[in-house]
Parts: structure tokens; C-alpha cells; sequence
């Protein structure tokens, strides 16, 4: 958790530093050793890591002590969701397009690649702040068919190719690999990448 808190907070500075957090992230990874690599993303999802860190904090407030680095990186990993639907404002508008009334393709909601699992999905928060904001917003996930969370009901789309091609944004939240990216990069009008998935 307070790895990929440090992570996420990275990408946030090499942003404001006009700099690409992958090449960042690819450069010290020459490091030939005491090196373990962690990526940046749109927040936490699953049972375990963003919550049971939690737990002992709040154990730990019970004996007068304050767990700064757990509750750091949980600040950190929190405010992602916002940053992701940040990012989908700012490129919107760099095309002259508002967030509010815009089509926005949100690819994957599964906490992480390749699996069906929504618990703490960060995708679920990026999707309904979107919807705050006005976004038309529909989603596709492989494992993911259908969800309802938070009063939200949503069914994912069955013609990827033609949303992708059509979507006044495509937000690529969760990496699944079964993706065709390039065909997705061919088509897309916008493409906001918060995975790396097209590198």
C-alpha cells in the first residue's frame, strides 16, 4: 500500500514536471539491484491491500499512535480516482471538448488485469465522479458483465470496437490483456492511458 501510495504520488510530481512517470519508472529499473518495481494506476482496488493497512492504523489511534506512512499512502492511493477523471477533463478539453456531455469509454472496471473481482475497484469511483460531472459515461470489461454499486447500474457495452471508434474519450483503466491495444489506438478519437497499457 505505501509502495504504490509513493508510486501513485510520483506520477502526480513527474506530471507537474512535465515528465513521463513510465520512462521514469523504466530508467531506474536499470538499477541492477534493490530494485522492485511498482506502477502507478487509477487508485487501490481488493479485500486486502487497501483496507487491512487500515485496520492496524486505527488499532494503532487506539494506543495513541498515529500510523504516518499508512496514512499517507492512503491519501495517496484515495485521491486517484480523482486524478484519473483529471486527466480525462484536461485532454477533453485540450480538444476543445467539456467533460460534461462528452462520451467517455471507461475500459476495464475489475480492480486489476485478467480477473472479474470489482471489490474496491477504483474504477468504480472514477466512474461515478465522471457522472458527476456530466460525462456520458459506459464502460467494457471481458469479466465484468454487468455491476451495480452505489445506486449505479451498468451493463458493459457489446461492440467495443464501435464504442472505442465513437467515444469522445476512451480512459483505459484496468489493463486486461486480452485488449487488441493497437487496434484501439488506431481507432480512437482520445485515448487517456492511466496503465500504460499501449507503453
Amino acid at each position: 500500500m505505501i509502495n504504490i501510495g509513493l508510486v501513485n504520488e510520483l506520477a502526480i510530481m513527474c506530471d507537474r514536471l512535465s515528465a513521463e512517470v513510465w520512462e521514469v519508472i523504466d530508467a531506474v529499473a536499470t538499477k541492477p539491484f534493490g530494485f522492485m518495481k511498482f506502477t502507478p494506476g487509477p487508485g487501490l482496488g481488493g479485500h486486502c491491500i487497501p483496507i487491512a493497512p487500515l485496520y492496524l492504523s486505527w488499532k494503532l489511534k487506539s494506543l495513541q499512535y498515529t500510523a504516518r506512512f499508512i496514512e499517507l499512502a492512503s491519501e495517496s492511493n484515495t485521491n486517484m480516482p480523482r486524478y484519473t477523471v483529471q486527466k480525462v477533463q484536461d485532454a477533453l478539453n485540450n480538444m476543445g471538448k467539456p467533460m460534461k456531455g462528452s462520451r467517455v469509454l471507461v475500459l476495464g472496471v475489475a480492480y486489476k488485469p485478467d480477473i472479474d473481482d470489482l471489490r474496491e475497484s477504483p474504477a468504480l469511483d472514477v466512474i461515478h465522479l465522471m457522472k458527476q460531472k456530466g460525462a456520458d459515461v459506459c464502460y467494457h470489461d471481458p469479466y465484468v458483465p454487468q455491476f451495480e454499486h452505489d445506486g449505479m447500474k451498468m451493463d458493459s457495452i457489446t461492440d467495443l470496437m464501435r464504442e472505442v471508434a465513437t467515444a469522445d474519450c476512451a480512459c483505459i483503466v484496468t489493463n486486461h490483456k486480452v485488449y487488441d491495444y493497437p487496434s484501439i489506438l488506431e481507432q480512437a478519437r482520445l485515448i487517456v492511458d492511466i496503465r500504460n497499457a499501449l507503453g
